[in-house]
Parts: C-alpha cells; structure tokens; sequence
C-alpha cells in the first residue's frame, strides 16, 4: 500500500489513482478536499503592510521642526502668553472655632461626676448649666463663705456694742475704731468668699454641689466626661481635652499659611474667598483678622487669621480649605506654572515660533504658583508656549542637539541669540 499524500503547496493536488478502500477514500476525499479550501484561502488572504512610520522632526539650529501633520504634534498642548494684570493666589487654609465666641471648661476642684444635663449638639444660653459635680473641695470654700457672713454678723454686733459704750463714756476711741477695724475685715472676708463660690455658679448653703454653668450662647460641640468620673484640678492643661466645648458655630476662624510674598496683601481687612473641596460649586467670602509678626521656621509661611460668616453652618470645624486672594501682578506675561521648566539653575520655556516650530528660550520669573507663572522677561504676550508633554519634546530636542554634536550650551546661546532682545540666553542641560 502507498503511503497517504501530505499537502504541500497551494498548487499542488493530491493523485487520483491512490488505492484505498471506500470508506477510506470518501474520508481521504474529505480531508484532502478541506486542507486544499483552507490552503487557497490562506494564499488569497494577504496580511496588510503595515502603515510607514512618520518622519522624525528635524533640528535646524536651535529650532525643532516637525513635519505637516505630524501626529505628536496633537499631543502638544499650547498655551498663550496673556499680559499680566491681576492673579488670583491659592493658599491653603483650615478651619477652626471662633475663639472669641468660645468658651471651654475644665475642672476648677476635685470631685465626681454627679449630672449630666447636656450634651453635643444641644444649643445653650448664658446661665445653662452643663453638668453637676459633687465636690467636698467646693464644700470648704462653701463653708468658708458661710464662716464668714458668720464672723462678720459677730463684728456687726460688736461694733454696735462699742458705740454704745463710747457715746457713754465708758470705752475708749481706741477700742470703737479697734471694732470697726475687725468689722471691715470681716466684710471684706465675706466679700472674697461669696465671690469665690458665685464664681462658679454656687448659691447660698454648703451642699458640697459644683455646677458647670455656660458663660455664652451656642452649642455644646465637645463633650468630654461621663458620670460617675473623678476629676482634678490638675487633669486640665495643655494636650488634656476640656469637659465642656460651647461655640457658636455662625461664625469660624481661617487659619491661612501665606508665603512671605503674600504678607502685604493678606492685611487685617482684606478679603478672600474661601473654597472647601467637600463643597464644590460653593465659595464663603471672609475677612483677614490679623497675621503674624513671624515667620514659621518649619514651613517658612506666615500664619494669618481670618473670618468668615457661617449663618447656614455648612463649614465645620477642622476642615480643610484654600483661601484665593487677588493680587496685583508686576510687569509681564502670565503662562501655566506646568509651561515652565527648570534646567540646572535657570527657567525656561518651548516656544511655537511657527506652526510645528519649536525653540527653547530662557525666562525670568517674577512670581510663580501652583497654576500659573509670571513671566518678567523673555517672553512676549501672544506667543504661544508648550504646556502639554513638555518633558517629552525637552527630551527629544536635546537628544537631537546631541546627535547633531552641538552642545547644550551652544545651543542655548543659539536660542538666546535668536529670541534677542527678550533673552540673552537659553537653557542649559
């Protein structure tokens, strides 16, 4: 028996007169006919070429040329220089309670925790009491007052005896002003512990009772104590939390960390607008309050104060916020901050000389932010600046200059001498 055919190329068949059994042959048929369909469909089905790749751009001088239509020049996004009037500067801000409407409490004597009679968010009045705390220490100078008003009764009472006695003629002047001598110290006792007690919201009598008494009008915003827990003067101070905080939250403080080039314009009276990224679309005007007479040695920013009204309580306390002010520009051209490089110890910029023509040029910065960048010199306004992908086409323009055998430095005095006057020279690598 013949060995079974193998298809090979497109052209070939296999033969007929190849012996085999019935059912072998209609299977050997089947099989034969299939390879050849699939073979003649792969020898018509062509793999398209795949498309040319675009000419690379080309350095004439100091200019980047890119070929008309080349398709990085889409990914190129252009910015135009504009004069510079007026820039709106970002500084970062927090929230905090208005300290002048505030009042926070801590333990004036030792002793337990008896009532709780408000808690956080319930508004409250002057007089409110907040909590009642049992306290034998608060009983002494209880006690001391009624002591007191006794002694002072007692001298009262001898004072009138003396009288009596002088305007007979039986005491001396010396004992009449010795009496009233001990009757003023008595008074005056009573006086100085009467007020001790009524400091802190106590009436008449010695029930041992300290009441927690709201001096303001607000709400309890902070509570830090359960019943029943065992107080002490010397728990309260700093890093320790107060028991009661009352604010009235209408109104807040900014706190606004402004660069030293900022100080003159955030003066007490100036406003700002205050933006909150958990409220986005809403923007709260405020008033600066006073800043500081220091600088930070940390952050090396000067902390400033504001106010802003919050009659609809949206803002809250501890929040995260950017404060905007408008500040008046110096002579130049405002371009995106992202539009200006820095290589080595000088800032420069792309600039679209023509359409798909770059050249770098050196620049001189007035003022620079996070979003926008002034520029006093070497640019003009109108001319168009690179400020997409900026790093890529550094990248390339240096790597052509390089392949070309310049070097950066003659190819940033070439730059410089072709944006003369604006720029004496361009960038180093």
């Amino acid at each position: 028996m013949h060995a079974p055919w193998l298809p090979g190329a497109c052209a070939r068949r296999p033969r007929p007169e190849t012996a085999f059994p019935d059912r072998q042959v209609n299977r050997y048929a089947f099989s034969v006919l299939l390879v050849a369909v699939l073979g003649l469909a792969a020898c018509r089905d062509g793999t398209p070429a795949a498309p040319p790749a675009p000419p690379a751009p080309t350095l004439q001088g100091t200019q980047f040329r890119f070929p008309p239509g080349h398709p990085q020049l889409a990914q190129l996004g252009l910015a135009t220089a504009e004069k510079a009037r007026t820039l709106t500067v970002e500084l970062p801000a927090r929230l905090v309670w208005n300290e002048d409407r505030t009042q926070r409490f801590a333990p004036a004597f030792a002793g337990r925790v008896a009532q709780i009679t408000t808690d956080v968010g319930q508004a409250v009045r002057p007089g409110t009491v907040l909590a009642q705390l049992a306290s034998p220490e608060f009983g002494v100078a209880q006690a001391d007052a009624a002591k007191a008003r006794v002694d002072a009764a007692l001298a009262g009472k001898s004072l009138a005896r003396q009288r009596e006695l002088f305007d007979a003629g039986v005491v001396a002047r010396k004992d009449l002003e010795q009496a009233e001598a001990e009757a003023a110290r008595t008074q005056a006792e009573v006086q100085r512990a009467e007020a001790r007690t009524r400091l802190y919201g106590s009436g008449v009598g010695v029930d041992q009772r300290l009441a927690l008494v709201s001096g303001i009008a607000g709400l309890v915003v902070e509570r830090n104590l359960t019943p029943g827990q065992e107080l002490r003067p010397d728990q309260g101070g700093p890093g320790v939390p107060p028991l009661f905080v009352v604010s009235d939250p209408t109104s807040l403080w900014v706190q606004i960390d402004a660069r030293e080039t900022e100080v003159g314009v955030l003066r007490p009276g100036a406003r700002f607008e205050l933006v909150v990224p958990s409220l986005p679309g809403q923007r709260f005007d405020g008033t600066v309050l006073t800043a500081a007479d220091a600088i930070d040695p940390a952050t090396r920013t000067i902390k400033v104060r504001g106010l802003v009204p919050n009659p609809q309580r949206l803002l809250k306390a501890e929040m995260l916020a950017t404060a905007r002010v408008e500040r008046q520009l110096p002579e130049g051209v405002t371009v995106p901050a992202k539009a200006v490089s820095l290589r080595g110890t000088r800032h420069w910029v792309m600039v679209q000389v023509q359409p798909g023509v770059f050249e770098p040029r050196d620049v001189e910065l007035a003022w620079q932010g996070g979003r926008d960048a002034i520029v006093s010199r070497g640019l003009q306004a109108g001319e168009q600046v690179v400020s997409e992908n900026l790093l890529m086409l550094a990248r390339q323009y240096w790597a052509a200059a390089e392949s070309a055998g310049q070097t950066a430095s003659a190819a940033a005095r070439a730059a410089g001498a072709a944006s003369a006057p604006v720029a004496a020279s361009g960038p180093r690598p």
